[in-house]
């Protein structure tokens, strides 16, 4: 007779990063419409980090340092400048990698988010690609100039997030920005409003998409 090898282990949980009061009212409505809600260690914890790269770095390792998250998978996600022409408010950027000043993260199963953002978002553009982090808005020639250096969007709190996570422990990583702002559409604009409420009604409906790429992660070594 075979031993019994017993249950698998749980999967980590999924820890969902924002920088803003307005993405986490938008995941947390996408939670309670997927019946997915919850708190520490499951099945979903979306955490406000506040705005810019240190309170975000500051938020994630204090996140992190709890026992219920200490394996969270995690994933960075909220609005986004669009950098390239012909990208509109609440297309999706999924990220392959995202850099700061401070260093560069490969990100986990890109493939798998654009596949099951398509699938939850039908008729939405996917863009793939790099994620810069900025410490303000970019407007003009700075949307240009990063665009330029390789990335297709850009925002304030993704790398820093996602660095964070990784200094604090082996664990899968990923970033999904909606498209707030783009060349054609810069939020100095009067098509901003429009263009925001736009992005919060795509943001509201991702989690699916995440649950699928947190279920498809294998589980962490113990």
């Amino acid at each position: 007779m075979s031993a019994s090898t017993g249950p698998p282990d749980p999967p980590a949980p999924l820890l969902v990063a924002c920088a803003l009061g307005i993405e986490q009212v938008a995941l947390r409505a996408g939670a309670r419409r997927a019946g997915r809600a919850g708190g520490p260690g499951g099945p979903v914890t979306v955490l406000r980090t506040g705005m810019g790269a240190a309170a975000a770095r500051r938020s994630l390792a204090h996140a992190l340092a709890g026992e219920a998250l200490r394996d969270a998978a995690v994933l960075a996600t909220g609005f986004c400048a669009g950098l390239a022409p012909g990208m509109h408010p609440g297309d999706l950027v999924v990220a392959e990698e995202a850099r700061d000043a401070r260093g560069r993260v490969r990100c986990t199963g890109a493939a798998t988010l654009v596949k099951e953002l398509t699938r939850a978002l039908p008729g939405r553009t996917v863009h793939t690609g790099v994620l810069a982090g900025t410490d303000h808005v970019v407007r003009g020639a700075e949307r240009t100039a990063l665009r330029g250096g390789g990335a297709v969007a850009a925002d304030m709190e993704s790398a820093a997030t996602l660095l964070a996570a990784v200094g604090a422990g082996t664990r899968p990583v990923a970033a999904v920005r909606v498209v707030v702002d783009a060349p054609e559409h810069e939020l100095v604009r009067i098509g901003t409003v429009r263009g925001g409420i736009t992005a919060f009604h795509v943001l509201r409906r991702v989690l699916p998409a995440f649950f699928e790429w947190h279920r498809s992660l294998p589980p962490p070594e113990r």
